[in-house]
């Protein structure tokens, strides 16, 4: 008797809490929520997508540990829009992020002002909110990470960073465009140590420091971006049958993003987090092979074609894993197109948080527990300079441009169910299909507006010629 009254208490209990959970305003119940970008991934270089080169055995675990999205794509194939689009929960060609933040006015050169952040959405939502690493949005005061709704802040403002720290580093462009040193807040650190390492070192403080609230921490690591600075440890694990000093040294930066991976995972078990907390896991955008002019780290994305930069599915497609244990099935695979923008719809979800009726991600949860039978989005878009993209059900239209010989492929069409690798084009076959997904995208692109800024001439065609600023 004493048994079922004490177990009646804890239905009513789990009730309230689910109720609390639920509360605009209350923390209690909400999940902790993860978001572990990696940079310039390769699809094909880690063990689950048939990587063999070295063993990514954490990453695979993640992967294993929840649903793995075989069609899961970023908003752009360059990353600086592609994390504007993740960070908004919209397509950032609609509010003019197309293009990395390379050269123009620091005021208004970043993710606009007047976007509000997931950051934003899930602090007003009682979560204490983190992110340590790559920033990429913007470098003066306003638009920095607290100035977006993080809380705490440890990482760089620019596109790529020195792996390797020194103390007595000295700043190349300017404090805001520093390639050697960190900021922790507003305050730029001079450190010894390397950034993957002392990332990972971070991101476990942080979840210690708030263990008493819910938590979201955006943790975007440098790896596997260029330089492809090897630290010994790392470098000692990649097999001597590895002899290209180039792809020897993005392994070791692999083997290191795997270890860190794994170092956070293992510190969400022991102490009794992992259950409470959703994990996402995914490249900023595809690996850039060997494209000198893309910074190139030896990635690879078979069997996709095309590489970063690129709206081919090598340059968008990328690993996408979501993890969130005894919530969502263990082992499974999710085939229907999934992109980043729906991280901060699902976020907001869990958090109750208000989302707006702008947004262009969707809550994901529905859809990998099995509780949505229908796809999450009826098609996917993309825009890039004069590159664009539409995927609809297995049919994709694909407007694509070869850097090396500065041209525009014009309208390809594919069908990705049975030529992932976008080798046969089916546009002269089915002009219908082309009419009518073409009008689609022309559709969609009429909510979208020009760029706010130039990007390189690489992704930009229009791009004037950049000016390097003489030193005073």
């Amino acid at each position: 008797m004493k048994l079922s009254l004490l177990a009646c208490v804890l239905v009513l209990a789990s009730h309230a809490v689910g109720r609390a959970a639920d509360a605009p305003g209350r923390a209690a119940g909400k999940p902790n929520i993860l978001v572990i970008v990696a940079d310039d991934l390769g699809y094909a270089d880690i063990g689950v997508h048939g990587g063999k080169d070295v063993p990514t055995p954490h990453i695979d675990a993640l992967a294993a540990s929840g649903v793995r999205c075989t069609s899961g794509y970023v908003s752009a194939p360059y990353c600086s829009p592609s994390r504007a689009g993740l960070l908004t929960g919209r397509y950032q060609t609609r509010f003019g992020h197309e293009f990395n933040p390379h050269v123009g006015d620091e005021a208004k050169l970043g993710l606009p002002l007047d976007q509000r952040t997931i950051a934003d959405r899930l602090r007003g939502a009682g979560y204490a909110t983190g992110l340590i690493g790559k920033w990429h949005q913007g470098y003066d005061p306003a638009h920095q990470p607290q100035s977006r709704g993080f809380d705490d802040y440890f990482g760089f403002l620019v596109g790529g960073h020195n792996f390797l720290l020194h103390k007595d580093a000295e700043a190349k462009f300017g404090s805001a465009h520093s390639h050697d040193m960190i900021y922790r807040g507003r305050d730029l650190q001079k450190l010894d140590g390397y950034t993957t390492d002392l990332f990972t070192d971070e991101s476990l403080a942080f979840i210690d420091r708030h263990a008493d609230k819910p938590w979201f921490l955006y943790l975007a690591y440098n790896a596997v971006h260029t330089p492809l600075e090897v630290l010994k440890k790392y470098g000692d694990r990649v097999p001597a049958s590895v002899t290209d000093p180039a792809r020897r040294g993005y392994l070791s930066l692999l083997v290191g993003l795997d270890d860190a991976v794994g170092r956070v995972t293992a510190h969400l078990r022991k102490t009794g987090r992992d259950k409470n907390t959703l994990i996402f896991f995914f490249s900023d955008n595809g690996g850039s092979g060997r494209k000198p002019f893309l910074a190139y780290n030896t990635g690879v994305n078979t069997p996709l074609r095309g590489d970063k930069g690129q709206t081919l599915e090598g340059g968008i497609r990328v690993p996408f894993f979501v993890s969130w244990p005894g919530k969502i099935p263990a082992g499974k695979t999710y085939d229907a197109p999934v992109i980043a923008l729906d991280v901060l719809p699902t976020a907001c979800a869990l958090a109750g948080a208000k989302v707006d009726a702008d947004l262009d991600g969707m809550n994901l949860l529905p859809h990998l527990t099995g509780e949505a039978a229908t796809a999450p989005h009826p098609a996917l878009y993309w825009r890039f300079g004069p590159q664009k993209a539409i995927r609809q059900g297995d049919w994709k239209l694909v407007d694509w441009r070869d850097f090396e010989t500065k041209t525009s492929s014009g309208w390809q069409l594919y069908d990705l169910a049975k030529d992932v690798g976008e080798k046969n084009n089916l546009a002269a076959e089915q002009p219908q299909r082309v009419a009518e997904l073409s009008a689609a995208w022309d559709k969609w692109n009429k909510n979208n507006v020009a760029p706010l800024w130039h990007g390189d001439v690489t992704e930009d065609p229009t791009a004037p010629p950049r000016v390097t600023p003489k030193k005073k």
